[in-house]
């Protein structure tokens, strides 16, 4: 945007632009319908005025929107717009000297201090007139009046009554629409934001296994149960179904119960060794169904408001046709052999590794972005990536935007447990969402830190967290010894203090707690090597508990976003209390939970009612969308009593009378 030739002349600064990520290297995240609010330094030198607009379009419109931006104070400038639809945006900054706000401010000075103002009225008048060149029709007309006006050679009006027309409305107004843009500085390049659809703000995963959904015990499950199975899903309120890799697995080196390096003819094996000779990533394991039962899988699923998500694991095992038709994708050792994958200790000798550094890597990258665009020709429009962190970063950045200028509804959950560092530039480079820390997260302390750096805005600008306390790789130490309330506290924590949370059932909502070994957190038996038959309706099963949980997420619109957190004083450390509501106050939700799965506590915990427009002496109702218990509440404290052996939270809905 910027001429070269007139840079020397350009006399207005553009700096402190917020939000930005990386001083604009990456884009920022929204969502479909969210206001994108900027704020910069703009300024010039001198006195002169200065004026400034915010500049926006979908990336590839011809032509700018613009909206108006507010002066603060200390040269801060704020304006805002809203992205209507998913994919690309562009937006900039536009500022520049007002030389008629500058003559009009001037003017009213030397005309209080009693000078003669005949000459400026000729330079207002010039500057009249060049808006009148660049305006066109009835506007071009009026401007060239109010200059002949100004000039006073037709009327002979006195100076001082010519001076009066610098404030006409009308003149001041037409000199805003036609401003002399020519020493205007303007961003470039423009800044750039990503504009998903609502779920990637807003949504409930569930995890199972399909081929542990077989009603028969014993019975290999198969995609037509799992498509039974939706009722149970919906009844709990998720809209996401994540499903691990449906592909044919292979049978070389293949893993037996609890991970066993020697596997039985019987054993199923991991669906993570993907591949074998009838098929690989664009397959379906036969026990499972067709392509046909998957799309026929996806339509159901559909019905009933729930989207599938499928993991997408780029590995082979051993009997992919990969390692046949392109061995230069894979790393050989010294021996001839082919790199299995390994973390130290841990060896998974069914499953290579692509080599990223391979020559032939043009070829790699395209063959995996095909995958990724074949399931969405199935109808798949949800993505749980595996381990992205162990393949090589630019292929993330190349894949999801070039999937996403196509597909822009297409989302993308990154399995990332690494370092913050990685996980925030797999987000910066195009993950929609991403699991996180949470489930190691367990005292108030190590709760209130983390939520509050990854809901911060500067981190909200890019990377949004999705809260898991379990996986079929996690069951923390804390759901192995809790028991019953442990399970009811960590969903009630990850779904009310994060937007995006998912479960890996049925173990979960049956609060399955044995670990395959004292300081492990592999489950016993677990279902990555082996079918399992699950008895849902077993007493203890969480599932009303989860579905009061989601219809209160889905009927209170402050819980379906990680802008508004905030966490209050209570006088017990294993009481954590914190809040989400609405910009406009109109909905207030304020969680309180027991994190002491063994003890009943009790504290008084304190809420900022000033804050949220409420007078301190006015009562308020507390309605418990838990229990459905209503409490009568005056000022700003109150007290809770939480034992664990009932409901080890509440989660409050505040009605102001």
């Amino acid at each position: 945007m910027t001429q070269d030739a007139d840079l020397g002349r350009r006399r207005v600064a553009i700096e402190g632009i917020r939000p930005v990520v990386d001083g604009g290297q990456w884009p920022l995240k929204r969502t479909q319908g969210d206001v994108v609010e900027v704020e910069a330094d703009i300024f010039g030198d001198g006195h002169d005025e200065v004026r400034a607009v915010l500049l926006y379009r979908r990336q590839g419109a011809s032509s700018w929107s613009q909206a108006p931006l507010q002066f603060l104070n200390n040269d801060r400038w704020r304006g805002s717009f809203t992205v209507g639809q998913i994919g690309r945006y562009e937006y900039a900054l536009r500022g520049w000297v007002d030389r008629y706000q500058t003559w009009r401010h001037d003017l009213t000075k030397r005309i209080a201090a009693h000078s003669d103002v005949s000459v400026d009225l000729l330079i207002g008048a010039e500057l009249v007139e060049a808006a009148a060149a660049r305006a066109k029709g009835a506007d071009a007309e009026r401007l060239a009046e109010f200059a002949t006006l100004l000039r006073g050679e037709k009327t002979k009006t006195p100076a001082t009554d010519r001076a009066r027309l610098a404030d006409d409305r009308a003149l001041v107004d037409l000199m805003e629409r036609y401003p002399d843009l020519s020493l205007a500085t303007t961003l470039d390049p423009p800044l750039e934001v990503v504009v998903d659809r609502e779920r990637a703000r807003f949504s409930a995963w569930y995890e199972l296994f399909p081929r542990s959904t077989s009603t028969t015990a014993g019975k290999h499950g198969s995609l037509a149960d799992v498509q039974a199975r939706l009722p149970y899903i919906a009844g709990m309120g998720f809209d996401v179904l994540y499903l691990p890799p449906i592909h044919p697995i292979g049978a070389a080196f293949r893993k037996g119960k609890n991970n066993a390096t020697t596997a039985q003819p019987a054993d199923v094996g991991s669906p993570w060794a993907i591949g074998a000779p009838d098929g690989g990533h664009k397959g379906v394991l036969k026990e499972l169904g067709t392509l046909a039962d998957f799309r026929q899988l996806v339509s159901a699923a559909g019905s009933r408001g729930i989207e599938i998500a499928l993991d997408v694991a780029y590995q082979c095992s051993p009997d992919h046709p990969y390692v046949k038709e392109h061995p230069d994708w894979f790393r050989s050792r010294p021996d001839g052999t082919i790199q299995y994958a390994e973390n130290p200790p841990k060896k998974y000798q069914d499953i290579y590794p692509f080599d990223f550094e391979t020559s032939d890597w043009h070829a790699l990258w395209e063959e995996l972005r095909s995958v990724v665009l074949f399931w969405i020709e199935q109808g798949v429009k949800i993505f749980r990536v595996d381990n992205p962190h162990t393949k090589a970063l630019p292929f993330w950045e190349w894949m999801i935007r070039t999937v996403k200028e196509r597909h822009p509804e297409v989302l993308f959950l990154a399995e990332a447990f690494t370092r913050p560092k990685i996980m925030y530039r797999l987000a910066k480079m195009g993950f929609t969402q991403s699991y996180t820390y949470f489930s190691w997260r367990n005292t108030k302390q190590e709760l209130t830190e983390y939520l509050e750096e990854i809901a911060a805005p500067a981190i909200r600008d890019f990377f949004h967290g999705n809260l898991w306390p379990n996986t079929p790789d996690i069951l923390p130490e804390y759901l192995q010894s809790g028991q019953r309330a442990a399970f009811m506290a960590r969903v009630l924590l990850a779904a009310t203090l994060g937007a995006n949370y998912g479960i890996y059932g049925p173990p979960f909502e049956l609060c399955l707690s044995t670990s395959r070994e004292p300081h492990s957190e592999e489950y016993l038996n677990s279902e990555k090597y082996e079918v399992i038959s699950w008895q849902l309706d077993r007493p203890e099963s969480l599932s009303e508990f989860i579905g009061k949980i989601n219809r209160a997420r889905r009927e209170n619109r402050a819980l379906q976003s990680d802008a508004n957190l905030e966490f209050h004083p209570i006088d017990s450390e294993q009481l954590i209390a914190y809040s989400k509501r609405t910009s406009d106050n109109r909905n207030i939700l304020i969680a309180i939970v027991n994190l002491d799965p063994y003890h009943t506590h009790a504290g008084t915990v304190e809420l900022p009612l000033a804050k949220w427009g409420i007078a301190g002496d006015r009562p308020y109702e507390m309605e418990d969308l838990l229990s459905g218990k209503r409490y009568d509440w005056q000022g700003p404290r109150g007290w809770v009593d939480l034992s664990p052996h009932a409901v080890p939270g509440h989660l409050f809905r505040l009605q102001a009378r």
